[in-house]
């Protein structure tokens, strides 16, 4: 296992993250998994075992349940608190009225107080805001998670799910203010779906802020279950049930050919070679990997053991390199202007 650099906060992850949303299995969560704590025990130990430091989950999460299986799996386990980085989120409903959502500094700070209890800890080391909430004006969110890291509750903040422009007017407004400032961004990304490499991987690399890609895999569609010729699984895969994240499924399916293909060539699953790819790419510093079974997660461990070459990496580009869109086109085309004459 590598460890890369989390942002410029001088903090080393995993370059793979363990993520916990297979844990509890309460309401519509059941869908994506619905672990216990046996079966937590085994997966952490796994995990921990491998070499991966770094783990991931959010209060959301089986409205709790996640949390408090992760913490008392690591109270179980006798691993140091001192030898793991935890990451939870915040924003989403977690009790009937109106204020038990969102990203008010009420909600907030109930949130990470609930969260540190569930998780048997005295601190969060990163919080993510996990979504957008349009009644909490960005000043008011980030001036609030200031407060957080000042009392010593989180030790650095992050975001998720946030478009590029309201990311970077939160930086702007932290810098301004000398608040502490999104050390983390957690978005979607997989060779499925590269919309993340138009605004936010170059932000990221701008800003210096650690990426850490969720659904690798693009909730399972990537691991080799699904072809044209088996568009279902009959219910043994969460894609079957829970049909998310988004992505265009025609192309997938041309993707998924050759990610079948190289992983035959080199007797990994597809699922190794996908994870493989999102790991090479530039700006990312940690894939959130999830597993129900342990076989799933020693396989997505394993995937850490090779690197793709040149040419394997150019065959999933020319099958997966996303249309331009405005205005990276006009950008790209104007800058030839702008290199000199070979």
């Amino acid at each position: 296992m590598k460890y890369n650099l989390l942002g410029d906060t001088g903090v080393l992850v995993s370059e793979l993250c363990f993520g916990t949303m297979t844990f509890g299995g309460q309401g519509y969560w059941e869908a994506i998994g619905k672990q216990q704590l046996d079966e937590v025990n085994q997966l952490l130990k796994i995990a921990v075992d491998a070499g991966i430091n770094f783990i991931d989950t959010a209060n959301v999460y089986s409205y709790g349940q996640s949390e408090q299986l992760l913490g008392e799996s690591l109270k179980q386990s006798g691993v140091s608190r001192n030898e793991l980085f935890i990451a939870t989120k915040v924003r989403g409903r977690m009790a009937p009225g109106a204020n038990n959502i969102g990203l008010s500094r009420y909600h907030i700070m109930q949130s990470v107080n609930e969260s540190l209890q569930r998780l048997q800890m005295d601190h969060i080391d990163l919080l993510y805001v996990h979504g957008v909430d349009k009644l909490t004006s960005v000043e008011q969110v980030v001036h609030t998670l200031h407060d957080l890291v000042t009392t010593g509750k989180v030790r650095y903040v992050g975001v998720c799910n946030w478009p590029a422009w309201m990311v970077m007017k939160a930086i702007g407004i932290a810098k301004q203010q000398g608040w502490h400032e999104f050390a983390a961004m957690q978005y979607f990304y997989a060779i499925a779906n590269r919309d993340s490499e138009q605004d936010l991987l170059p932000l990221a690399e701008d800003q210096r802020l650690g990426f850490m890609p969720w659904s690798p895999l693009a909730g399972g569609f990537l691991s080799g279950k699904f072809t044209r010729d088996k568009t279902s699984t009959g219910g043994q895969s969460r894609r079957d049930n829970f049909d998310f994240p988004v992505i265009d499924k025609e192309r997938a399916y041309d993707i998924i050919d050759v990610l079948i293909q190289l992983g035959e060539s080199r007797q990994v699953s597809a699922a190794e070679v996908a994870l493989a790819w999102v790991r090479q790419q530039k700006g990312v510093t940690s894939t959130i990997i999830g597993a129900k079974t342990p076989e799933q997660l020693r396989s997505n461990i394993h995937s850490t053991s090779f690197d793709l070459t040149s040419e394997e990496l150019q065959q999933l580009e020319n099958v997966s390199k996303p249309s331009p869109s405005y205005p990276s086109w006009m950008v790209e085309r104007q800058m030839r202007e702008r290199y000199p004459e070979e």
